[in-house]
């Protein structure tokens, strides 16, 4: 028994902003992906995913006991599901900052949420936000805390713009050119990091008034510029305000940059051959790359895996 597949997401604008309200940009990466299956016996990693799930099961019942309104599960038909074999089976690297969780989620609110609110429907504003909520309390079991937006992103399988907590919506983004110079990638950093230190991190440099002026002048304006560029396709205006970014996260989000990228990352402002932003909330897993010319910045980055995720 194998369920359908939900796939993983970049965040490509919006780390850390979208909990002070910036834009964001979520898009499905198909490249990853993950589904429900059962088998027996089960191996050493399915196991593992079945004990967690299991804990997860009593998480649910916890969220739909404490807010019935919000949702309902199928708690029982899930139980019995796990007594049978059931885990996920997944390719999303974990800690990776791409949705490892989230398609988990996605994949369990869709088997066992009664009433569920499917991709079918007319999506209006309150479904999605609905949605969201629904996510970021079922998430909060792996983060602490969730916004709720990647198991949304990977429920739909729509790349999703966020103008503010309050206000998202489905979008489309232009078309890649798959021949065009220009590209987004993936740097693999080699090492995984977790998403709750980091949110740790910045709540507490979000104490300082400093820190947050910087946030809201410099960090939330050129974020929300590079989403406006990236949509309306505007690529000249776009690197201007990925450069400036890129600057304000190696000043001022250094403990989320892991140390041996610190060089590489001021070596991409230093030359434009690339600019480097987090990935997810960073400390390890992917950085996010953007180059106007993918040759030149495989060479700048020599010895490094890139990985492309869109040209244009």
């Amino acid at each position: 028994m194998k369920g359908p597949l939900f796939y993983s997401k970049i965040l490509l604008f919006g780390e850390y902003g979208i909990i002070k309200d910036s834009k964001g940009l979520s898009i499905p990466y198909n490249f990853f992906k993950g589904a429900l299956k059962t088998e027996h016996p089960l191996s050493d990693v399915a196991k593992r995913s079945n004990e967690s799930l299991r804990k997860f099961a009593d998480h649910l019942e916890q969220i739909q006991k404490e807010d019935p309104s919000l949702v309902q599960f199928e708690i029982e038909k899930l139980k019995k599901d796990l007594e049978e074999g059931m885990y996920f089976d997944s390719s999303i690297p974990q800690g990776y900052g791409i949705g490892s969780s989230g398609a988990l989620v996605a994949a369990i609110y869709d088997k066992y949420a009664k009433d569920k609110i499917t991709v079918l429907e007319n999506l209006t504003r309150d479904k999605l936000l609905h949605l969201k909520a629904i996510f970021g309390k079922m998430e909060s079991f792996f983060h602490g805390k969730s916004s709720g937006l990647d198991p949304l992103n990977s429920y739909l399988s729509l790349p999703i713009l966020i103008n503010s907590q309050d206000n998202i919506e489905s979008t489309s983004i232009p078309s890649q050119n798959i021949n065009g110079k220009g590209a987004v990638f993936l740097l693999d950093s080699g090492m995984t990091g977790e998403t709750a230190p980091m949110v740790q991190i910045f709540m507490e440099k979000m104490k300082n008034e400093g820190f947050r002026t910087v946030l809201k002048d410099q960090f939330i304006r050129h974020t929300d510029a590079c989403v406006e560029d990236f949509l309306s396709g505007n690529i000249k205006s776009l690197f201007g305000n990925l450069k400036q970014l890129s600057h304000v996260v190696l000043d001022h989000f250094k403990p989320m940059i892991p140390q041996q990228f610190h060089e590489l990352w001021k070596k991409g402002i230093d030359t434009n051959d690339y600019y480097l932003k987090l990935c997810g909330s960073g400390g390890g897993g992917y950085i996010l790359g953007f180059t106007e010319d993918i040759e030149k910045a495989r060479k700048t980055l020599k010895g490094h895996k890139l990985e492309v995720v869109y040209n244009f």
